[in-house]
């Protein structure tokens, strides 16, 4: 017996041409319920003595239920369903996202959409998601964080990290990190059009991709593809996985700091998304993915070096500026020198010799400092470092560590003599 709300429900979404298996897929229905109130009309379902029988095994979770829902209205009902079972329900799904239903503001039916599906191994979907989050280590502080992430088309392998940039030089380094952890690469690859994988469209009319990107495309064999101007829904096995992974896995969760979000969410990845039967596929996503891996280009041989090269400044205390953090230089180094960014290395080159390379820093306002680079030279230059240490700013909020950590560096500073 279907309530008047999801009876209304039903007639709008038929009213919109939405086929029956499409509203019984919606609205946890069967079919011919759904074609049987479709032929009755507005005609409201009456509603009998409910009949004696065992009790609800939902009934003990119904508060629970409630209270999470209105803490956090996003959470799907399969997270909860999740958390409930570690509760010990034992009863169905269907149960719990019927109640959901019932007490969940009413947003509206959505209009149907068509799906398009590809090949194994042809396509994958790339874009970025914005996330506002309070990190636990840096209690007040309000951070906006990016979510990196690539499906393949046909499987619907879900690949996501988070990020604090967007910048063309996290865009290849995602890249990079994805390919490896597909073990391949899809033919081509589907972006909206984010200004560091487009840069416009010539006279003609013809997309203009970044170099960058058509050198990162040129190395792993790949097919860049935009999608037309505002029909980002071009992208949706992308963009659907944003919602999915904001619901039942980002909203209602604690987080250290960057480090510990990315550990959650690769558990989350390995043991929820990705080993779930797809509504779409009605596939387990991991078992169509060891079916399409085949089907992937292999990787190639060498890593990718191409590099962004601009010039900087050192300043007064041996620090070149780099997308908002600093690197250090040897001392004596001159005042002008040329940066090669690559995907997850800074190279920093004087007068055509490389005298730094750095591992790319994740964040803002940090210093990373390479302790060989201090032999003593300028009084002014920073002199407090150890062997490839990250450091903040000073004033910046750093969490408290135990005095152990402090006497070792000493320690390590003292064997290596004057620092």
């Amino acid at each position: 017996m279907v309530r008047l709300g999801e009876l209304m429900m039903i007639l709008e979404l038929h009213r919109q041409g939405v086929p029956i298996t499409a509203i019984a897929r919606r609205t946890g229905r069967d079919p011919k319920t759904v074609r049987k109130y479709i032929e009755r009309g507005i005609e409201a379902p009456a509603y009998g003595p409910r009949s004696v029988g065992r009790p609800s095994k939902l009934a003990p979770y119904l508060d629970f239920l409630r209270e999470r829902v209105t803490a956090y209205p996003e959470l799907s009902a399969a997270r909860l369903t999740r958390e409930i079972r570690e509760l010990g329900y034992v009863g169905a799904y269907t149960a719990v996202k019927r109640y959901l239903a019932a007490i969940r503001p009413e947003n509206g039916p959505r209009p149907y959409e068509v799906r398009f599906e590809t090949p194994a191994g042809v396509q994958a979907q790339v874009d970025f998601a914005r996330f506002v989050v309070d990190f636990a280590d840096d209690p007040g502080t309000t951070r906006i964080v990016w979510l990196f992430s690539l499906v393949l088309g046909h499987s619907r392998f879900l690949f996501a990290r988070y990020v604090l940039h967007q910048d063309l030089q996290t865009l290849l380094r995602c890249h990079m990190q994805a390919f490896d952890a597909l073990g391949g690469v899809p033919i081509e690859i589907l972006y909206d059009r984010m200004k560091t994988a487009v840069t416009g469209e010539d006279d003609q009319g013809h997309i203009v991709y970044n170099r960058s990107l058509l050198a990162l495309a040129r190395h792993y064999r790949f097919q860049p593809r935009a999608c037309r101007p505002y029909r980002a829904k071009t992208k949706g096995k992308v963009e659907r996985p944003f919602r999915y992974i904001r619901q039942d896995f980002f909203v209602g969760r604690r987080f250290r700091n960057l480090e510990d979000l990315n550990a959650q969410l690769i558990d989350w990845l390995d043991t929820v998304a990705n080993v779930r039967v797809h509504g779409t596929t009605q596939q387990v996503i991991a078992e169509a993915f060891a079916a399409e891996q085949g089907e992937l280009q292999t990787l190639p041989e060498h890593r990718f070096d191409a590099v962004l090269k601009l010039e900087r400044r050192v300043s007064h205390d041996g620090f070149v500026a780099i997308g908002g953090n600093y690197y250090s230089v040897p001392d004596r180094t001159r005042r002008v020198v040329e940066v090669q960014q690559l995907p997850d290395m800074i190279r920093i080159l004087d007068l055509g010799t490389v005298v730094a390379e750095h591992p790319v820093i994740e964040g803002r306002k940090q210093y990373r400092i390479d302790r060989s680079h201090r032999t003593g030279g300028s009084g002014r230059r920073k002199t407090m470092s150890a062997a490839g240490i990250t450091i903040g700013r000073i004033g910046d909020h750093v969490p408290t560590r135990p005095l152990d950590i402090y006497q070792a560096i000493g320690a390590q500073l003292a064997i290596g003599g004057r620092p």
